[in-house]
């Protein structure tokens, strides 16, 4: 796991697990192309990881539910004689309640955001990635991605279940290339996406032992990826969720699901 001179592009990169993912590449090596939406969050990070490791490190403030947003990085990347040969689709936010409770625009942000950026950047880099014979993917999924759907957030489970079999086709299709690609598979994270998401107090709520920090979640991803492990579920508390859950008939499943929804989804809709 030597990525000296090779280049990861890390998006929601300027806190919790993609700070975390972009910390630990540098420590490995790589230079970095860090982008969100916090210009001055991401510029000190830079400055900060360059200064630390040696590593080069380029800022680029872009918002991902912009359709152009990936274009837009590609040409910065491009401008700055950067390549990505890392890719870490990270950026990722949650919509709370029920679905009619917000308007389509915000859906459609979500949408572009949480799957059409992901497969877009995918699309944009990963030729150069096969043509090199080199190439990292990670998309970072969630746990609700391989469990039953709930009430509340309801798009936030299945675009994760999106990002899980997207990369499980993806890392058939490039078996021999060179190219690696993984869905990192995380339960409740310490970050800040819970504050994005308005749902600190009720996470808080919760014991401890049901959440990791991110950089042990980073570390096992990068492992995983370059052990070809496709769905990586991070700790034993997720492992032995995401295990029931698979070997619960569906419907039983679902139900131990709906069963929790209220206490851990509703409760921030009001």
């Amino acid at each position: 796991m030597n990525y000296q001179g090779k280049w990861a592009l890390v998006t929601g990169a300027s806190a919790g697990i993609g700070e975390a993912f972009a910390d630990a590449l540098a420590a490995k090596g790589a230079n970095l192309v860090l982008t969100a939406r916090r210009e001055d969050r991401l510029n000190r990070l830079a400055a900060n990881l360059a200064a630390k490791t040696g590593v080069r490190a380029i800022a680029i403030a872009a918002d991902l539910a912009d359709p152009r947003a990936p274009e837009a990085i590609g040409l910065a990347v491009a401008a700055a004689g950067a390549r990505v040969d890392i890719l870490i689709n990270n950026a990722g936010y949650g919509l709370p309640g029920r679905f009619e409770q917000s308007d389509w625009s915000a859906h459609r942000a979500f949408i572009e955001v949480m799957v059409t950026s992901c497969a877009r950047l995918i699309c944009d880099f990963l030729p150069g990635m096969q043509e090199r014979g080199f190439g990292r993917i990670i998309n970072v999924a969630s746990l609700a991605g391989l469990i039953p759907g709930s009430a509340g957030h309801t798009m936030y489970g299945a675009s994760k279940a999106f990002l899980i079999s997207f990369s499980q086709s993806l890392a058939a299709e490039n078996s021999g290339t060179g190219v690696h690609v993984s869905a990192l598979c995380p339960g409740f994270t310490y970050s800040e996406f819970h504050d994005v998401n308005k749902t600190r107090e009720l996470v808080s709520r919760l014991p401890n032992f049901m959440f990791m920090k991110a950089e042990p979640v980073v570390l096992g991803a990068l492992a995983a990826v370059e052990r070809r492990h496709v769905v990586y579920v991070p700790g034993l508390f997720n492992k032995s969720v995401a295990f029931l859950m698979n070997a619960l008939p569906r419907p039983v499943a679902a139900a131990a699901v709906a069963s929790q929804s209220r206490r851990v989804r509703l409760a921030t809709s009001g």
